[in-house]
């Protein structure tokens, strides 16, 4: 059985897995329905013999059983082979989980359930999940945030043994967001284009492939921001007013948010003008993801960089119809450019 952890990663669960050290329940939980759907995928494919599955292995959709009925499955027996394999598929659709938690105090050692939470979470002061971690494993797949995405797509495609410069990656991830299934279906849509010996992406190819402007896109808006760089952040902001799919006040502002939230973090860092320091109080990857950090303390001061904070605030609110009758997305982005700039 595969040891219990309090708090799972996607990591540790799979290195588990790929040992054949299996867990005889597993609740997957969570926003981010990738990792869910990636776990149990490997449950699904790796556990069994394909000639073992038509009698050892079970899915089923939550709104179609009962959580009763799911522990009779899971106490059932292998048919020759060592593993039953259970998964429940929107297992958030289940009511009155009391049969699973019982069954969680002593669960079949030779059967391994998977239960697929989507779009939540269980309430941790449950019972059922302090008796699940006790006896398997209880993995929460959280949403990424918009600063983990560019990281995410270069680790995803160097799996892939293919390679992306950071600013390519920093373009996919503001083109496409944060919905990790799609995100990893446009990469692999570019990888299929390239030829199989020269799997390395660049801004070119973000452009011609996923249709994003290598010149005028929110990586390079945040870029001018950070340098102080009036005239092209100007010129980008009016290609986004005349091209609103390119950029919107939408995808930009918590671009901006993270980054002066973390720059009025770092003033508070013991070794700010140190690059590797400033990465590690940041908790950031190294030096290099500093770097607009050490810029933006030099040309933001510590006061400007609170307004800034604030009024990007303000501008949300505006753009969600507070306080604002009839200025559009558009001029509102001019308003904080011209702010943060000024």
């Amino acid at each position: 059985m595969a040891e219990k952890k309090m708090s799972a990663t996607y990591e540790s669960v799979m290195k588990a897995l790929k040992q054949r050290q299996y867990a005889p329940i597993y609740i997957l939980m969570g926003e981010e329905s990738y990792y869910i759907d990636r776990i149990s995928d490997y449950i699904a494919d790796n556990v069994l013999m394909p000639e073992e599955r038509d009698f050892n292995q079970t899915v089923l959709f939550g709104a179609d059983v009962t959580p009763s009925q799911i522990v009779d499955m899971a106490k059932g027996y292998p048919m020759m082979a060592q593993y039953r394999v259970v998964i429940v598929k929107e297992a958030q659709a289940l009511r009155g989980l009391e049969p699973i938690e019982k069954y969680c105090e002593h669960p079949v050692a030779s059967t391994i359930l998977v239960l697929c939470h989507k779009n939540g979470t269980i309430d941790r002061r449950k019972k059922i999940i302090a008796k699940a971690e006790a006896a398997g494993v209880v993995f929460e797949s959280k949403k990424m945030r918009d600063y983990e995405l560019p990281s995410f797509v270069t680790t995803y495609l160097q799996q892939k043994n293919a390679t992306i410069d950071r600013k390519a990656a920093a373009m996919v991830a503001e083109s496409i967001g944060a919905d990790l299934n799609r995100l990893t279906s446009e990469l692999d849509k570019v990888l299929i284009s390239l030829p199989k010996d020269q799997l390395n992406i660049t801004p070119d190819i973000v452009e011609r492939q996923i249709g994003v402007s290598k010149e005028f896109n929110a990586f390079e808006l945040r870029n001018a921001i950070v340098n102080r760089d009036v005239f092209k952040a100007n010129q980008i902001v009016n290609y986004f007013d005349k091209n609103p799919k390119a950029g919107s006040l939408y995808s930009l502002l918590p671009l901006l948010f993270n980054y002066f939230q973390n720059l009025m973090i770092a003033y508070y860092a013991p070794q700010r003008n140190n690059e590797n320091s400033l990465a590690q109080y940041l908790e950031l990857k190294g030096g290099w993801a500093a770097r607009d950090y050490a810029t933006g303390l030099r040309n933001y001061p510590g006061g400007k960089t609170l307004q800034i904070i604030s009024k990007i605030r303000e501008i949300d609110a505006k753009g969600k119809g507070l306080d604002n009758p009839n200025t559009t997305s558009g001029d509102l982005m001019k308003e904080l450019i011209f702010f943060i700039l000024h």
